[in-house]
């Protein structure tokens, strides 16, 4: 059976299952630097409030009387809007039994430049129910990594809150010397409050609701750190108002960026779906820090922060929706390179940013992200995100203002890339309280010799070989544009020299295969692993390499059925449940792609779209998480969830859009654009491009599938690109 009739024959069951976990959010929250979590469980130890790396308040949970509400569904809109509805148990109210499923609880939550709450409930049994609500709350201001379970011997200092007719004020000055503040606005003014200490508390309204009577209760909550952000002042209006009016603003908001994006439609109404979704998390993933720029964070709940490596990619992965994500990010990390030597930090001149955190632990230094630079690619991919914006936009005043950093990271890979001098990329941890491995697996089991001891640093990954290569073939063209002709030359002879080492010390011909990674004495590790894949897109392979290699990556004991795991399982600590070694990533398996598409690999390519679009159909609202198990595809069964994936993630939810343009095989040379080999993905036969910006130009192009081959029809264009369809 083919591509396209595999799909056929599942296109009209796709799960959309709602995965029921202790720890996974049922709610998902973003705007600016504020976000919002909540799980099912009421209480759970990581739902909350949270701004800059500060969870500022948690709502512990909701109250009838003593009782505590039935979920029945939750859904977020638009990434800033959520709607949760609840049900009453049963229970005894004024002397009387009231049977289950009588009340209907309907939580609608907006974040803006706070939260908003809005309650309504109805009573739909035949008589008036006197009830008390109690919602429960806590403001701890606790730092994000202390709630991730780090210990800190010594904390701040809570003061008592202040206490008003409708509101309450939780203050906490940190170690850090800031003074962090929350405000509860509650609407109408309760009737009671009840502070049990000076992170805890609750309200209580007294309710009696008549039957078929929708009665509504209201708070918002405001954040304060220092004077950097924005005030708890609230407007002299009752928040039933301000609620429409905020929701209204919003999705204005939500409609502005659509407009400001590529248009996609399709005649899959799931997969459109599946990609509005997907550019509304660009939007809420997208941050403005005032001063500094803007740039796509990593993922909710644990990686709302600027990450060096997720947002390089991320940015590479949607220059078809809009390529403003990249440029943005770009010119973010460039104002954080690395200036010094300063080992706490694992900083290096050049160097780009690890992650970057505004918490009170990172402002006491207890942890070294101020920023982090440990990291051994997040350079890497600086210069090769760098050279596809570039070689997507045309835009060559925009690249101006990048030649300096460029040459800086350049520089790093030359003076401090190679560690002990043999010509390879290495990392070894500089910092007490930094990553022991610093490649994309990072975790502290990522990197295993094959009997699952860790390795003697420096260490030599081998897909990191190949991003340098990569790089470095960037860098020279890059510096040819801007006139460089020297260095342009100097980095295509590093490149040169690198890939010779590489062959020499990654490429086992006895039995065609491929080293993982090199410990300090150049021991190789040989287990099978994901990472082999990312080498096709780098070009520092010999061709005869690429089709083994390939291959190989499809064998079963890699490819499970829902993409390709990131270890093998035949190495003897797979684990499907591990974080590295055994799950899927749907990233790494569209940088995979990337590089099927590089060699031609066609067949491939859409064996493993499909994959991942089926495996997304079993997502709610068609989002990939960061990861999910590596469990082997069962008929009749998605995947399984990763207990604690962040979901949104930045570079998981952007790979619908990179996988459809390596589809359609879009790309830019020298001011032309050219559609290589265009094919449609196997869901869909007709994609509609519009306000696609690309080379200095707009286009709206329509692919559409007929018998064997795919059409290409220029609906509008405007702009003076050149266009090739090499079919």
């Amino acid at each position: 059976m083919d591509v396209r009739s595999r799909y056929e024959a599942s296109r009209y069951h796709p799960a959309h299952h709602r995965y029921v976990s202790a720890d996974r959010p049922e709610v998902v929250l973003k705007n600016g630097e504020l976000f919002y979590v909540q799980h099912e469980r009421q209480g759970h130890s990581g739902a909350g409030l949270y701004y800059r790396d500060t969870r500022f308040w948690q709502l512990i949970g909701w109250r009838l009387g003593e009782d505590i509400p039935v979920l029945l569904s939750a859904s977020v809109y638009d990434g800033s809007r959520a709607q949760i509805d609840m049900t009453n148990p049963e229970m005894v109210v004024g002397g009387q039994v009231l049977p289950a499923h009588h009340l209907h609880l309907r939580a609608t939550i907006l974040i803006a430049d706070r939260l908003y709450y809005r309650l309504r409930i109805t009573n739909f049994s035949p008589f008036t129910v006197p009830i008390v609500l109690r919602a429960e709350f806590a403001a701890d201001f606790r730092d994000i990594f202390e709630i991730r379970g780090a210990v800190r011997p010594h904390r701040g200092e809570l003061s008592p809150p202040a206490l008003g007719a409708d509101r309450l004020r939780f203050r906490y000055r940190g170690l850090d010397g800031l003074l962090r503040e929350t405000e509860l606005i509650a609407d109408p003014a309760p009737e009671a409050w009840d502070v049990q200490d000076p992170e805890r508390g609750s309200l209580s309204w007294r309710l009696e609701l008549f039957p078929h009577v929708k009665v509504y209760r209201c708070m918002a909550v405001a954040v304060r750190a220092g004077d950097e952000s924005p005030s708890v002042d609230w407007p002299e209006t009752r928040l039933n108002r301000v609620f429409a009016g905020v929701a209204l603003r919003q999705a204005r908001a939500n409609r502005s960026w659509i407009d400001q994006c590529t248009r996609i439609e399709t005649d899959n109404a799931i997969y459109n779906a599946m990609l509005r979704q997907a550019t509304l998390d660009m939007r809420a993933l997208l941050t403005t820090y005032p001063g500094e720029g803007q740039i796509i964070e990593a993922g909710i709940p644990w990686y709302v922060a600027p990450f060096g490596r997720d947002a390089c990619i991320t940015g590479i992965e949607t220059l078809l929706l809009n390529p403003d994500i990249a440029r943005d990010s770009l010119a973010f990390l460039a104002r954080f390179q690395g200036s010094a030597i300063n080992p706490w930090r694992d900083e290096e001149p050049g160097k780009i940013l690890h992650e970057l955190r505004r918490g009170e632990m990172a402002r006491c230094g207890e942890i070294p992200h101020t920023p982090y630079y440990g990291s051994v690619d997040s350079t890497l991919w600086w210069i090769i995100a760098l050279y596809e914006t570039w070689q997507y936009t045309q835009d060559r005043a925009w690249l101006l203002r990048f030649e300096e950093p460029l040459r800086r990271a350049y520089r790093w890979i030359l003076s401090y890339g190679d560690r002990d001098g043999d010509g390879l990329i290495e990392y070894a941890r500089q910092s007490p309280r930094g990553l022991f491995n610093q490649g994309w697996k990072d975790s502290e089991d990522a990197v295993l010799d094959e009997n699952g001891r860790p390795l003697t640093p420096p260490i030599a990954l081998v897909e990191v070989q190949g991003y340098a290569y990569y790089a470095l073939q960037a860098a020279s063209s890059l510096f040819s544009v801007l006139g460089d002709w020297a260095r342009a030359v100097a980095a295509k002879e590093a490149a040169r020299q690198l890939q010779a080492q590489f062959q020499r010390y990654f490429w086992i011909p006895r039995t065609q295969s491929w080293v993982y990674a090199l410990d300090a004495a150049k021991r190789p590790v040989t287990v099978a692993t994901s990472n082999w894949g990312h080498l096709l897109f780098t070009g520092i392979l010999h061709p005869e390499q690429v089709a083994p290699l390939i291959r190989r990556l499809m064998r079963p004991d890699l490819a499970g059925g829902f993409g390709i795991r990131t270890l093998s399982t035949e190495a003897p600590y797979f684990n499907p449940i591990s974080y590295h070694n055994g799950t899927v990533w749907p990233h790494d398996n569209a940088i995979i792609a990337w590089g099927m598409k590089a060699v031609g690999a066609r067949h491939a390519l859409a064996v493993l779209g499909q994959q991942l679009y089926e495996a997304a159909n079993y997502f709610e609202a068609g989002r990939l998480p960061e990861l999910y198990c590596g469990f082997h595809r069962q008929a009749g069964s998605g995947p399984v969830h990763y207990p604690v994936a962040c979901d949104p993630q930045a570079w998981s939810a952007a790979v619908p859009f990179f996988f459809l343009r390596l589809f359609l095989g879009i790309f830019v040379r020298e001011n032309t654009i050219f559609i290589s080999q265009p094919m449609l993905p196997p869901w869909t036969q007709r994609v509609l491009l519009q306000n696609l910006r690309i080379a200095g130009s707009r286009l709206s192009l329509e692919f559409v599938q007929s018998d064997a081959a795919v059409s290409v029809n220029v609906i509008e264009r405007e702009g003076d690109a050149g266009l090739v369809i090499e079919p």
